[in-house]
Formats: structure tokens, sequence, C-alpha cells
């Protein structure tokens, strides 16, 4: 076997976490998984959250790469842009925002906050660049909501973004109009 490093396990528990959700997930099966002792993802890791912490990490960064890439290209709706591949994320990785945005555990509010926070932030910057008004933090924050909104209602009725589309994109241009 190869040597096991953190992103090794890292990608092993990302699998499991949208599979199973993070309260039947256990050190125990990754390790099964990955062929070693559960001793060695201790070595690692502290325990079960502080994985689930860095896979989080690995999401919000995935998030946080798509608002980059939008904001870097010239030419384009940034604007409807940011939106529709908010939706998108959200309705083509179900699992993955499920964990990122609506796992409620008092455990898991504290270790969420701080890449939540900085995705969000990040978001906040780019609507209000792209937008071209200096806008409220309280505007920013309901049209996440209404987008974060819209992805919930949709997350388990389309089996992807495809099958939301026509609607995601009426959702935009309303949100548009009102910026």
């Amino acid at each position: 076997m190869a040597e096991l490093t953190e992103d090794i396990i890292i990608q092993q528990a990302r699998i499991r976490f949208i599979e199973q959700g993070y309260e039947k997930v256990s050190m125990r099966g990754i390790a099964k998984d990955l062929g070693c002792s559960h001793g060695a993802l201790y070595y690692h890791f502290k325990n079960k959250t502080a994985l689930f912490s860095d896979v989080l990490d690995y999401y919000f960064q995935e998030l946080n790469s798509i608002i980059d890439r939008i904001m870097e290209h010239e030419g384009t709706d940034k604007l409807k842009d940011l939106f529709l591949e908010f939706i998108r994320f959200g309705l083509d990785h179900p699992h993955q925002y499920e964990l990122m945005f609506m796992l409620k555990s008092e455990e898991m509010d504290s270790l969420m906050q701080r890449p939540a926070t900085e995705s969000y932030e990040k978001f906040a910057v780019a609507v209000e660049q792209s937008s071209g008004n200096n806008m409220h933090n309280d505007h920013i924050y309901s049209i996440f909501l209404s987008l974060h909104g819209f992805v919930s209602i949709h997350l388990h009725r389309s089996e992807n973004f495809e099958g939301a589309a026509e609607e995601a994109d009426r959702h935009v241009n309303f949100l548009r109009k009102t910026i």
C-alpha cells in the first residue's frame, strides 16, 4: 500500500461522509476502506470531528474556486454566472451541499463557522463587485438566503442542475432585478 497521507484519508472520508452522512461514519470504517488500522488514522487526525473539519474545508475550497473562476472571466455577466453556479454547485453535489449548509449539530457548527464565513465573505465581495453597486450586507445576505432556499427546495426533487435549469434561470433573473 502507498504511504497513508492526510490527503488520501480525506478523499476516502469524503466518499464515506457523502454516502453515509456524518453520524454513520466511523474511523474504523474509513480505516477498513483504506486497508489500515484505525490507529493509523489517529496519527493524522485527533478524531472523526477533526477529519470532518478538513473535509468541510475541502468542500468550501471547491465553492471558493468556482467564485474565483467566475470573477476572473472578462466580458460575462458575472452576477448571473455567480448565482447560477452557486445553484449548480448545490444541485450537482446534493450530499456535499447538505453537509456544508444543512447539517445541524452543535459540534459541527463550530467547525463550519470559519470555512463557511470565509466562503460567504468571498461570495459577498463577488456579488458587490459584480453588481457595480455599493450593497448593504443585509441585501447580500438576503440574496444568499434566496439562492440557498432555491437549492434546498430542489435538492432532492431534481436529479441535478439540468433538471431545474429553467427555474434556476428565472429565479436568478428575478434576483438580479432586485439589485
